[in-house]
């Protein structure tokens, strides 16, 4: 076995499928690499029936390094197969992906799947195409690539890549992530008769910058990576105008290579540009949902997926064979308020076992924590709650025996009854939080509650934790170390009242070996 040069490449390719494995933090249920490196979802889609997850791929090791397409496939969105590797770095060294083939979208060009996608050489990322078979397993790249020669003239960016197709009218549009230095984010707008030569037509939509600060959690960034764009409602793209659903503007904040969160704002796309109304926060877990990407599948559903970063640090990954988690897929709809509400596809529903059903009670603040007679580290939660003003409710999960580890997400509702938060304390995740350097920072946003009442979702896969409440999402993080599995409930003030609480265990989606390039 070759031995790589690579300065974090510590452990032995051969090695690093086993210690992924064997990784007791790695999960389960969640789409993971076989090992190495994962970052963001590509060409999410369903195409002929089938679903298809390409994603940011390096198997030398787990770290960001020359990346690949890594593809998988699935009929119901919960068991996924691995694929073949879609994409490699070209090896000629004018290939103008030869250092990468970063993130891109698929799209359906007459029959003939195709994907756009940044391919990078040396500090440039420009657009790349290649065409698929009709199963989408091998794929040819464009001899015209890159199909855009260089970013706009005259315009100081601040980087240029990724990547959202789509077809309007006659012609196929394209956003182009980038960022104006001194100004903001931006995404650049283009046109093409056939995916190969494209006309520049000029910013979508320009940030500032400056209006916020920059450790704002809806700061948005010097650049936007991923920038996906669809209309929120049941209508189409560029659609009729009266239409009363808003457009949303996906895009993942970052500064100088610091990955920080995705927003969204909503407004109107209209000719050439996006008229914004307002900005969002797409997940309150900040950089744990990252360059997320979502598609419209062949029941008419929008369904997304997004990154799950590492909250350990990078040498811990490496050691461990393994980094990065594919979320669960959401399906997107449109809120009452105009906002994106989220929630788990009902597919994974399929995968639960072992019902555990409790009765409904009032909980009392400071009181007795309800014996949930619930554990595990893989676990679908579901809990119904109506909250009086002032009062917080408090579920552990990832609890060790003895109490001294937890992760705990909480619900709060202000005096007034006017406003609710839902907040995730990983204060007491790790007992070595401070020792190995994890992540260990609370997350937390506002939730709609009318009347105190609070449908609150919690799936739980070892180190990955996805929570919705009200349809708003919070994703992290959490390490414990003594192996905890309880799950435990209490007010932790004023009162509440539990109306139902039931919860599943989750299996695991692969049972066999896997394997670097399968």
């Amino acid at each position: 076995m070759t031995e790589l040069t690579h300065p974090l490449a510590t452990v032995p390719r051969g090695e690093l499928v086993a210690r992924a494995e064997a990784d007791p933090h790695r999960p389960r249920f969640h789409f993971v690499s076989p090992a190495g490196w994962l970052n963001d979802p590509n060409g999410v889609s369903q195409w002929n029936g089938t679903y298809h997850l390409f994603y940011q791929y390096n198997p030398e090791g787990a770290f960001h390094h020359r990346i690949l397409w890594g593809h998988a496939v699935s009929t119901d969105l919960v068991n996924w197969e691995d694929a073949p590797v879609a994409l490699e770095p070209g090896p000629g060294s004018a290939d103008p992906d030869r250092d990468g083939c970063w993130s891109g979208v698929l799209v359906n060009d007459g029959g003939v799947p195709t994907l756009v996608y940044s391919g990078r050489h040396g500090e440039r990322e420009l657009p790349c195409v290649a065409v698929g078979s009709p199963d989408l397993l091998s794929w040819t790249k464009a001899p015209e690539n890159p199909v855009i020669a260089a970013p706009p003239a005259g315009v100081d960016i601040t980087a240029y890549r990724d990547h959202c197709v789509w077809r309007e009218g006659s012609v196929w549009r394209q956003l182009v992530g980038s960022g104006i230095r001194g100004r903001g984010g931006t995404a650049f707008l283009y046109e093409s008769a056939d995916l190969r030569s494209w006309d520049y037509v000029g910013p979508l939509f320009i940030g500032d910058a400056s209006a916020q600060a920059e450790e704002a959690t809806d700061w948005t960034g010097t650049m936007w990576e991923c920038v996906d764009l669809f209309r929120a409602g049941a209508g189409v793209l560029g659609g009729a105008s009266e239409d009363a659903a808003p457009d949303a503007l996906v895009f993942s904040a970052w500064n100088d290579g610091d990955t920080r969160h995705p927003l969204y704002w909503s407004g109107r796309y209209s000719g050439d540009t996006f008229e914004p109304a307002a900005l969002h926060r797409l997940d309150y877990g900040g950089r744990f949902f990252y360059a997320p990407q979502s598609f419209l599948d062949e029941s008419g559903r929008r369904i997304m997926f997004g990154w799950l970063q590492e909250g350990r640090p990078e040498e811990a990954s490496v050691e461990a064979g393994w980094s990065g988690v594919m979320s669960l897929p959401r399906v997107t709809t449109l809120a009452a308020d105009g906002t994106l509400s989220f929630a788990p596809v009902p597919e994974l529903e399929r995968f639960r076992t072992g019902h555990v059903q409790l009765p409904g009670r009032v909980l009392v603040g400071a009181g007795t924590p309800v014996e949930t007679g619930i554990s595990g580290k893989q676990l679908d939660l579901e809990l119904e709650l109506q909250l009086s003003a002032g009062s917080v409710v408090r579920l552990g999960v990832l609890g060790s025996a003895d109490g001294r580890e937890e992760t705990a997400v909480e619900l709060a509702l202000d005096p007034d009854g006017s406003t609710g938060t839902l907040r995730l304390d990983r204060s007491r995740s790790s007992l070595s939080a401070e020792e190995e350097g994890l992540d260990a920072e609370p997350r937390e946003g506002p939730v709609p509650m009318p009347g105190g009442r609070v449908s609150l979702r919690v799936l739980v896969d070892r180190s990955a934790v996805e929570i919705f409440a009200n349809g708003k999402p919070l994703t992290a993080r959490a390490y414990p170390t003594l192996g905890g599995e309880a799950v435990t409930l209490t007010a932790a003030a004023g009162t509440a009242r539990l109306l139902s609480f039931d919860a599943w265990t989750m299996g695991e989606i692969f049972g066999g070996e896997r394997t670097l390039f399968p």
